[in-house]
């Protein structure tokens, strides 16, 4: 490898430590990339634990706009000394190892195939800041400068970035920028900048997008879908979603001449609790949520199924992490598929939706309060780690046109042309009843809201014919979901077809590229909600053999998907990667390369 011959396609691994406020530093490098032009796909691999396990932090930069993982550390910032041996284990021949050499000597790491620069990161930031504490944040602030002056980032761009992190804190930014700029003389001076073999040159394929985080894009949507009041208990991954939105009502949703409050958000004391006032919310007619993750989950079955049976409006927004139990808080999977679809126990079927991306996270979002008071019905928006608390390339979003769902609420002038109300009645043919809600000044607007069993006009029942009546009009109701949710995205020609959702998306997109410069052509099946439409069993049908391309063990779409599929079954094959990692696209072309098409376990 000759030197300066990778242009906008490496990717940047930064090896700290967790706590010891890294996350600027690495954040500022991966904007001024973005700002340059250049499309990047950020990665935070971060421990559970407060602080004092190993992070790492990935950038990849890629002019063909991948987002998923490159499963490459090219260029990797060794800044840990727990990790250092992996660390250097895992550079590339032909990469790049910046060392903080307090850590270790450059001539100890013992390889000969990539570049090595030592750093004196500590020393020259003490300087700067002689508490201990403050010097060992400043020195990550040393490797900004370092990395930037290495790759050619522009200094106007990273100026600004600094400024944007600590905005409001003149001192602040100050510092840090003399910090930078002390690591990027001392690169000048001290580095053979000639020996690195990457570099970022300006570009224009970011122009008119923005990085965002999936949870923060969730918030947004809402906020514009109407949501009046969110209840939630901290649960890593999804906090950030729920304060998002707290921050957001309160720029938005307070009355400038009053300052009363146009919503309201409760901090519960678990997960059952928090589900518990979302339903509540939900019954007296507010547009209610929560986010939560696996083990929240699982807190909420029973309450789940008395959304279903007494048919209230609820959204959660689930996060998934590793389980199963605790598992690992702060790794991906896409592993509550089957939990959220039939959550709770007895014969329960909810309506989730299965974003990519946050325009997607940021749209669905917003049709989940609709479909939740279209159908009265619990709806899930199933998001992922990766998806929610990474930052992600997104074009704006488009500000909402059409007016909210509210579905069939009968207010006081439409019940006086009501013969009789009856709450659970279809009277349309649809499976969908209408409701009222409290508060509704008509003798006919009152009824009993019950979880046990009801007959259609809402009164106690345990007569067989009166219970399946209900539970039939149910079961339609849900099936007839498929009419207003996001429809499969199919893409592609070939006798191969993959099928996938969530952010195994992105590495099914830049599989399907490599294979095709293989020679395999392959057909793509997004899968964007449950239940399945016809369109996926047509998919299905169409193929010569199918490969669920899922981030779980047990390959919990593709059981679904099988069964909606019944007569094809035997097509259908799992490729699974779980441990936790986000997915590049490398199992997926190994397991569909020339030669090979067994399911692939990852």
């Amino acid at each position: 490898m000759t030197a300066a011959n990778v242009v906008n396609d490496f990717t940047l691994a930064v090896a700290t430590v967790n706590g010891s406020g890294s996350a600027s530093s690495n954040t500022i490098l991966a904007k001024t990339i973005f700002r340059m032009g250049v499309p990047v796909a950020p990665k935070n691999l971060f421990p559970s634990n407060i602080a004092g396990l190993p992070t790492w932090y990935l950038v990849r930069v890629t002019e063909r706009g991948w987002k998923c993982a490159s499963g490459r550390r090219d260029m990797t910032v060794a800044f840990n000394e727990a990790t250092i041996e992996q660390d250097i284990r895992l550079v590339p021949p032909g990469g790049v190892l910046i060392l903080d050499d307090e850590i270790l000597a450059p001539d100890k790491v013992g390889r000969n195939d990539i570049t090595v620069y030592g750093v004196p990161m500590a020393a020259l930031a003490k300087p700067f800041g002689p508490d201990p504490r403050l010097r060992k944040l400043l020195a990550n602030m040393v490797y900004v400068g370092v990395v930037a002056e290495l790759l050619g980032l522009d200094a106007e761009v990273l100026k600004q970035a600094v400024h944007d992190q600590f905005a409001g804190k003149e001192k602040v930014v100050k510092l840090n920028l003399d910090v930078v700029m002390a690591g990027q003389k001392y690169a000048q001076e001290k580095l053979d900048k000639a020996k690195c073999p990457f570099r970022v040159q300006r570009r224009n394929l970011t122009a008119g997008k923005m990085l965002i985080e999936g949870n923060t894009a969730a918030a947004i949507g809402a906020l514009m879908g109407g949501a009046t009041f969110c209840a939630w208990y901290p649960i890593t991954p999804s906090s950030s979603l729920c304060e998002s939105f707290i921050d957001l009502c309160k720029e938005h949703r307070v009355d400038k001449a009053t300052g009363e409050a146009r919503y309201a958000q409760v901090q519960a004391e678990d997960e059952l609790a928090s589900i518990g006032l979302v339903i509540g919310a939900g019954w007296a007619g507010a547009r209610a949520f929560t986010s939560t993750a696996g083990p929240g989950v699982s807190l909420m079955g029973e309450l789940a199924g008395f959304a279903y049976y007494a048919e209230i409006p609820a959204v959660i927004v689930d996060v998934q992490r590793v389980g199963p139990s605790t598992g690992m808080p702060t790794r991906n999977q896409q592993s509550d598929v089957k939990s959220c679809y039939r959550l709770s126990h007895g014969d329960t079927e909810h309506v989730v939706l299965m974003p990519s991306g946050p325009e997607e996270i940021y749209e669905f979002t917003q049709l989940s309060l609709d479909l939740a008071e279209r159908l009265q019905t619990l709806v899930f928006v199933l998001t992922e780690l990766d998806m929610g608390m990474n930052i992600w390339m997104s074009q704006p979003f488009k500000y909402p046109e059409r007016p909210f769902d509210r579905g069939k609420v009968l207010d006081k002038e439409q019940l006086k042309q009501v013969e009789q109300f009856a709450r659970y009645k279809d009277v349309d043919g649809d499976g969908i009843p209408y409701r009222t809600v409290p508060g509704t000044h008509h003798p006919k607007a009152p009824y009993f809201t019950r979880g046990s069993g009801h007959t259609e006009s809402a009164t106690y029942t345990e007569e067989a014919a009166e219970y399946k009546t209900v539970l039939d009009r149910l079961k339609k109701k849900i099936a007839g979901s498929v009419k207003l949710t996001p429809r499969p995205v199919i893409e592609g020609e070939g006798d191969i077809g993959l099928i996938h959702f969530g952010s195994t998306a992105f590495a099914v997109e830049e599989a399907r590229d490599i294979l095709g410069k293989q020679g395999l052509r392959t057909r793509s099946c997004r899968v964007r909600a449950l239940p399945l439409h016809d369109e996926v069993a047509d998919f299905v049908r169409s193929c010569k053999a199918v490969y669920v391309v899922e981030q779980n063990r047990d390959g919990q779409l593709t059981d679904i998907v099988r069964l909606k599929a019944l007569d094809a079954a035997t097509k259908v094959k799992s490729i699974l990667d779980y441990g936790g990692l986000p997915m590049p696209a490398t199992p997926i072309v190994e397991a569909l390369s020339v030669g090979k098409r067994e399911p692939v376990h990852v």
